[in-house]
């Protein structure tokens, strides 16, 4: 939606909360429906049960692709560069994406794919990612992508809770320095997962792997069996507005990952509408988001968001930092890129190796930026603003979550006042409120609560695949009639929306959502260790370390060696990204008599604030609060 001034975006906000029906009505008419819905919304957020657009038909892949071929064919929509900065980049027009979809497509339908099937997906970040996530959304299969940095066991759980027919994965993988054992990792998962009948691997890194007889088939020679049939076109299956679109697995609070439900219609609309409106983008930007297809913001903004625009995103299969800290603006420079979205744990990681890198390329192509995953901290903000927009990109710095589907609080490019480290406002059809402990609406400005929603949004989580009751709990009892966030957030005197952290038991590390429960359970699986507590501290890069408190009292007369074999368990159960940045072992935790571990207060001595810890009388053992205090890291 192009908004041409700060009052144009009032006035669209404006009647976007009074008529919020139609508004999105509005909205879901720039897109390609096979049948027009006959209701706009069903709601309420008791059960929850949302329903957008029913009775609607319509497939995504036509939207993000068929669309565009008669005046668009020609222009690239995937341009992809790879982790090696010596091998070739490739272009894929739309014309030429849509070919491979459509083969992919047919591909899957060979090997038993039918509509619904919920399929796993493992694998680098190459333009096959992307084929086969619009692959399956073509047919009617549910996509499940798991992160190329999860461990086996991680990636054992969310196929056996999706009960996954088939899952595409690669040999192998690069990312940086790193080699990434992409088959053998899924080897490893698939001893677990009976419910797997076909693994389809692409050649990437030409790892030996082991191809086991019946089960698993080349990417390659499943193409040219679709070849050889002649008809290269894969109809795209007519879905329901709220068919099941994808799952995506996120951290929780407790320590099972949530299947993140997502449905055709109500998503489609959101992400696109929120791409094109927050970056306010124009036919012919070349846009480049840094983020990894493993994550919503992956599916949301290199995916279907841009694609359904008719947009130009640029993938990377590599890291910022490798071969040097350059890499980026490399990108920049090379592509001509005008948008550029990336997080700020990547900023701050490149604040750190200066500023000559940066000014040795031409980054004046670039007219906007964005930043996604966290809250930009102000002196991230201006050195993003002022090295890398040289003071005249507006930084779209957008709240949102997986659960969301797409942006919510966010400036709007070239449109909204900035402040440093302020989401700012919602965009047009989002309707936040703050409230207190006990739910009452906190109005006015110049105020902090907890941040609800009050009112569906088309890109919202239905449900948590298999488990309705655990999406209720999580997101819809806290506060009545409302969508808890679980962020705290302020409000400024000018209405400006700061967000505050999360107020759950749920950190954010380097941008990625993970639960202490799933770290401390992970924890507690070495041999040695009694019980463990873990919270988050300040992190100059990640913006939040993890701080792990164990009680282990056989540990090796070595600590650093325990520390070590900690450190190995929760790679091993969850993945690299999980592992505690300090552990500290100790006697005990503090408790309160019925057992709750007192997180407030470890959080408080993990950030070293331990000058107010509160009333520690009432506490089972108080004593162990100084031992833990005189102990800390």
């Amino acid at each position: 939606m192009k908004i041409s001034s700060f009052e144009h975006y009032k006035q669209v906000y404006q009647q976007s909360v009074s008529q919020p029906e139609q508004f999105w009505e509005g909205v879901a008419e720039t897109f390609q429906w096979r049948k027009k819905w006959d209701m706009v919304l069903e709601w309420n957020f008791k059960e929850p049960d949302i329903k957008w657009f029913q009775g609607g038909k319509l497939n995504i892949t036509e939207n993000c692709l068929d669309r565009h071929l008669e005046t668009d064919g020609d222009r690239p929509a995937i341009i992809w560069e790879p982790n090696d900065p010596t091998e070739d980049h490739r272009v894929l027009t739309y014309k030429q994406l849509h070919d491979k979809v459509c083969q992919f497509a047919n591909a899957l339908k060979n090997n038993g794919v039918q509509k619904g099937d919920r399929i796993c997906i493992y694998m680098p970040m190459i333009p096959e990612l992307a084929i086969a996530v619009l692959a399956c959304a073509r047919i009617g299969a549910v996509h499940s992508v798991i992160f190329g940095g999860f461990s086996a066991q991680s990636i054992a759980d969310r196929i056996q809770d999706a009960e996954c027919k088939v899952v595409i994965t690669a040999d192998g993988g690069f990312r940086g320095p790193k080699d990434l054992p992409l088959k053998s990792v899924i080897d490893d998962a698939l001893v677990q997962c009976p419910s797997v009948k076909r693994v389809i691997v692409l050649t990437r890194s030409r790892t030996p792997v082991s191809m086991i007889k019946g089960r698993d088939v080349w990417w390659e020679d499943e193409i040219k069996k679709v070849e050889t049939q002649g008809n290269p076109d894969c109809p795209a299956e007519e879905m329901d507005a709220e068919d099941m679109l994808f799952i995506l697995y996120t951290s929780g609070s407790t320590g099972k990952p949530k299947g993140v439900v997502h449905t055709c219609g109500g998503y489609m609309v959101y992400a696109g509408f929120t791409f094109d409106t927050a970056f306010q983008y124009n036919k012919g930007e070349v846009y480049f988001c840094t983020a990894d297809i493993g994550w919503i913001t992956g599916h949301s903004y290199i995916v279907y968001g841009p694609l359904s625009q008719g947009a130009t995103a640029v993938m990377f299969e590599g890291v910022p930092t490798w071969p040097d800290a350059g890499r980026f603006w490399d990108i920049v420079d090379k592509y001509k890129v005008n948008i550029l979205y990336t997080a700020p744990t990547a900023i701050r990681s490149l604040m750190s190796f200066g500023t000559d890198l940066v000014k040795s390329h031409d980054l004046s192509s670039l007219t906007k930026l964005g930043s996604v995953g966290e809250p930009i901290n102000e002196e991230a903000w201006h050195w993003f603003d002022e090295n890398v927009g040289k003071g005249n990109c507006p930084i779209v710095d957008t709240w949102w979550q997986t659960e969301n589907g797409g942006f919510m609080i966010s400036p709007i490019a070239g449109v909204t006042p900035l402040k440093p480290g302020y989401a700012s406002l919602p965009l047009p059809g989002v309707q936040p409120v703050l409230v207190d402990e006990n739910g009452k609406e906190i109005e006015g400005n110049d105020v902090s609560g907890n941040l609800c929603i009050k009112f569906p949004w088309p890109g919202m989580l239905r449900t948590t695949y298999g488990d309705h009751e655990r999406c209720r709990q999580t997101y819809f009892s806290t506060y009545a009639d409302m969508y808890f966030t679980g962020d705290g957030c302020m409000r400024d005197a000018d209405g400006y929306y700061r967000i505050t952290g999360r107020v759950d038991d749920v950190l954010n590390v380097s941008g990625h959502r993970i639960g202490t429960a799933e770290v401390e359970n992970a924890i507690n699986m070495h041999s040695s260790v009694v019980e463990s507590a873990v919270v988050g501290y300040p992190h100059d890069i990640k913006g939040q370390g993890v701080y792990a408190f164990v009680i282990s009292p056989d540990k090796h007369e070595n600590e650093d060696l325990t520390r070590k074999d900690i450190l190995m368990t929760v790679s091993r159960i969850i993945g690299p990204i999980a592992k505690p940045d300090k552990i500290q072992f100790v006697s005990g935790l503090p408790k309160t008599r019925s057992g709750k571990i007192m997180r407030r207060i470890l959080r408080k001595i993990a950030e070293g604030d331990v000058s107010n810890l509160g009333d520690t009388s009432t506490l089972l053992d108080p004593g162990v609060v100084d031992e833990i205090k005189a102990g800390a890291l």
